[in-house]
C-alpha cells in the first residue's frame, strides 16, 4: 500500500492561505501592510495524505470497512512536538513575535513571507530534542479504519475529511484520499452503476424462445424470458439488480446472450438439422451484404 504526503495547496480546504493553514493569504497581506501583529503562534493545518486500497468487486458494490496503514510525519513523540529536549520549551520566535511570518517591503507595500529566523514555527528552540533534532515532527505510522462507499469504482478517489496528518499547535489535521483498486470478478463486469453479464444460450433456445435462469451479484438467479428468433450478442436488462446509486436507487443487470453451437451434430439431431437447412434454404441472410458490396 503506497502512501504519498502531499502539499496542502494540493487540494482545495489545504490552502495556505486559509484559517489555520500554514500562512499567507490576504489577512496576512494585510497585516503586514498595517504592522498587526499577534504574540501567539498560529496552529497550523496538517499535510493531505494519499494512499491506496484494494477491494474485492463485491465490496466495492456493496460497500465495506477497511484497514490503511498509513507511514507520514507527525509531531515527535519524545518531545510531544514542541521540539525541545525535555524539561525545556520552546521561547517566542523574538523576529516575528510567534506569527512565522516575516514582512518584505517593496515600494508602497510590504507582503508577508515566512519567517527566515523559526522558518514559519513562530517558536525558537534553544535546546534541541536529539529524536527530531528540534523540529517537532517525525516519521510515525498509525492504522485508521476507513469506510468506503457503496458503488466505489476502479481507480476512484474517496475523500476522508480530517484523517491526513495531524496538524501543529492545535490546527486541524489534513484530510486522507484513497485511490481505490477493484479487482475484476471472474464472472460480471460493470458499466457505470449496470452490472454486465454474458450467458451461453442453445441454437434451439435462441430460435425457439426459451426462459433462463441468469446469475446475479446476491447469488440468487433470476428468471429471463428469451423470445423466439433472438440473435447472437442480443443484450437484455434486468431492472433494478445492478449497483446502488447514491439517491438509493439500483442500476439493471446488462445480460447478454452468447448462442452456443455444437462442435459436432450426429445421428437423429443431425438428420434434424439436414431437415431444417432444407426447409430454409431458399433464404440467403448474406444476399443485402453481396449486394450492397458490390454497389459500394
Amino acid at each position: 500500500m503506497t502512501v504519498t504526503v502531499l502539499p496542502p495547496s494540493e487540494y482545495t480546504g489545504g490552502s495556505a492561505g486559509e484559517s489555520g493553514g500554514a500562512g499567507g493569504g490576504l489577512g496576512d497581506l494585510l497585516g503586514g501592510v498595517f504592522g498587526r501583529r499577534s504574540s501567539q503562534p498560529r496552529p497550523r493545518r496538517g499535510a493531505d495524505v494519499e494512499t491506496e486500497a484494494s477491494l474485492s468487486f463485491r465490496d466495492a458494490i456493496d460497500g465495506a470497512t477497511v484497514s490503511l496503514h498509513l507511514a507520514g510525519e507527525g509531531p515527535c513523540q519524545v518531545c510531544k512536538g514542541t521540539g525541545a529536549k525535555a524539561g525545556t520549551v520552546p521561547r517566542v520566535c523574538p523576529t516575528c513575535e510567534g506569527t512565522g511570518q516575516g514582512s518584505r517591503n517593496l515600494g508602497n507595500f510590504a507582503f508577508s513571507e515566512p519567517c527566515k529566523t523559526c522558518r514559519g514555527r513562530g517558536l525558537v528552540v534553544d535546546d534541541p530534542c536529539p529524536a527530531c533534532s528540534g523540529s517537532g515532527r517525525a516519521m510515525s505510522t498509525r492504522t485508521i479504519q476507513a469506510r468506503i462507499p457503496a458503488g466505489v469504482g476502479d481507480g476512484q478517489r474517496i475523500k476522508l475529511k480530517g484523517k491526513g496528518a495531524p496538524g501543529e499547535r492545535g490546527g486541524p489535521a489534513g484530510d486522507l484520499y484513497v485511490r481505490v483498486h477493484v479487482d475484476p470478478h471472474p464472472v460480471f463486469g460493470r458499466s457505470g452503476h449496470n452490472l454486465t453479464v454474458t450467458v451461453p444460450v442453445t441454437f434451439p433456445e435462441a430460435a425457439l424462445g426459451a426462459e433462463i435462469k441468469v446469475p446475479s451479484l446476491n447469488g440468487m438467479p433470476v428468471n429471463l424470458r428469451i423470445p423466439a428468433g433472438t440473435p447472437n450478442g442480443r443484450t437484455f436488462r434486468v431492472r433494478g439488480k445492478g449497483v446502488r446509486r447514491q439517491d438509493a436507487t439500483m442500476g439493471d443487470l446488462l445480460v447478454t446472450v452468447n448462442v452456443q453451437v455444437p462442435k459436432t451434430v450426429e445421428g437423429e439431431a443431425r438428420e434434424s438439422l439436414e431437415a431444417f437447412r432444407k426447409f430454409t434454404g431458399g433464404e440467403d441472410p448474406r444476399a443485402d451484404l453481396l449486394r450492397q458490396a458490390k454497389a459500394g
